[in-house]
């Protein structure tokens, strides 16, 4: 009997949406694939308080983790997961306690998959940690856990606690949040910057702000995307940077974004749009710079131009 853990639910819909709008969905198999363990039995206890191991460890690739999350393995793979542990802990009489250990390409996507959809107050474990209703959440190097055990009582909360601190502590690796992130630029009062996201596919860019169905920016796995939201209510704007792999790929990203979105801006770097707002797009090296929303042409401008001024 498949368990569908309070973490997968918060990803059901990202994933379903991501799928809807790709116009895709995975042929799924018959079974998962079963081989090398994330790093070992070291990052799991074999028992937590009255709870032992009675199913798993189960190893899961990309391709088969669609088996296991019954489609929301989009969202993950989107920050390039490499494999996926599951371990379920049986109790007598309390209900069970699930482990899942995502091996990420990086600490940076393990960051970003962990902030993408963080709501809760944290719980102080691994390097950025979240804790509610049963279901702590937390990165640490390369990896982001999810540990849920699905029922009420301090006993089960106590042990799914304990359990990812066994977890994060037998973590060796460790890591720093995205670079990028660094170079957005803070706003002041009335756009403070309220929330940033570290992101590379389009699909997810357009659930925290909707750009076009199309990809017109060329994300990708290998492409680094920083969003930030500035203000609140009807003083709000969005800004998003974007580092390519190349700078080939960087004005190729760029002339299709102008062409798509700005196609009335006629050469120049800034558009008015229909609401009386400005979005304004330049490019340097790498970089593409873009001030979604800017209340007036000076101001989109100057955000722009503040974080290109830190771009290597």
């Amino acid at each position: 009997m498949e368990y569908m853990t309070k973490a997968r639910c918060m990803a059901i819909g990202a994933a379903c949406l991501f799928l809807l709008l790709s116009g895709w969905f995975p042929e799924r198999t018959a079974c998962a694939e079963k081989g090398a363990v994330v790093e070992g039995s070291q990052l799991w206890p074999s028992k937590m308080e009255d709870w032992k191991i009675t199913e798993g460890p189960i190893g899961y690739t990309p391709t088969t983790a669609y088996t296991y999350m019954n489609g929301a393995a989009e969202l993950f793979i989107a920050y390039n997961m490499k494999g996926l542990t599951v371990v379920r802990y049986g109790h007598a009489k309390r209900p069970d306690i699930v482990a899942e250990i995502y091996t990420m390409a990086s600490p940076e996507d393990a960051y970003g998959l962990f902030t993408f959809e963080s709501d809760d107050p944290g719980g102080h474990i691994g390097q950025g940690s979240e804790f509610g209703g049963g279901l702590l959440r937390f990165w640490k190097g390369p990896y982001f856990v999810s540990v849920y055990g699905d029922g009420a009582g301090d006993d089960v909360e106590k042990a799914t606690l304990a359990m990812g601190r066994h977890i994060a502590s037998a973590i060796t690796r460790t890591g720093k949040p995205p670079s990028i992130l660094g170079l957005l630029p803070s706003g002041k009062s009335p756009l403070a910057k309220t929330h940033t996201w570290f992101l590379h596919s389009h699909i997810l860019l357009n659930q925290r702000f909707f750009i076009a169905h199309a990809n017109i920016l060329n994300l990708g796995g290998d492409v680094e995307a920083a969003l930030g939201r500035y203000g609140a209510g009807n003083q709000k704007m969005h800004f998003l940077l974007v580092s390519y792999p190349t700078g080939e790929r960087a004005n190729i990203a760029f002339d299709s974004f102008v062409k798509s979105y700005m196609p009335d801006a006629k050469g120049k770097s800034s558009v008015k749009t229909e609401d009386g707002k400005w979005t304004v797009a330049e490019k340097r090296g790498v970089y593409v710079a873009i001030a979604f929303d800017a209340p007036d042409e000076k101001y989109g401008s100057k955000i722009v131009e503040t974080a290109l001024a830190k771009v290597p």
